[in-house]
């Protein structure tokens, strides 16, 4: 498999997304006691597999295209583009494709109620996210 990932990078990052996501809503469920929903798991990693995976690739490297570099200013502005463009698409991507996946009548029903809570929720752990990861990397370089 190695072979394909580095020919194909962003193959890596869609299988990565599809794996975390569909662990992610498993542990979940197992969490909160309730019984394993397959189906439910197969859907949220379909969604993460055709939008999310290609989208993050695409959209971090067009964010470091535009700004270049692990320097804090750089960093300060890839994150902040990132939370108040990336962030908002991504979740309304998701609730949509789950909405569609689901053959739910009013497909934008989760997004209307589900968007703005999700939305704050990833701006009070992501950024701190991004910036310890892309600082300590600076630092390492200094």
């Amino acid at each position: 498999m190695a072979g394909p990932l580095r020919r194909f990078p962003w193959l890596g990052n869609v299988l990565l997304y599809g794996g975390l996501f569909a662990a992610g809503d498993a542990a979940q469920r197992r969490w909160r006691g309730q019984p394993p929903d397959w189906a439910q798991t197969r859907r949220v990693a379909l969604v993460a597999l055709a939008f999310h995976g290609n989208f993050s690739y695409v959209w971090l490297r067009a964010l470091e295209r535009a700004l270049p570099g692990r320097r804090p200013p750089a960093v300060l502005g890839k994150v902040l583009c990132d939370q108040l463009l990336g962030a908002p698409v991504a979740v309304l991507a998701f609730y949509t494709g789950m909405s569609i996946l689901q053959k739910k009548e009013d497909i934008f029903s989760d997004c209307r109620k589900k968007f703005w809570n999700t939305y704050k929720t990833g701006l009070m752990y992501w950024p701190f996210v991004q910036i310890n990861l892309t600082s300590f990397q600076w630092l390492k370089q200094q």
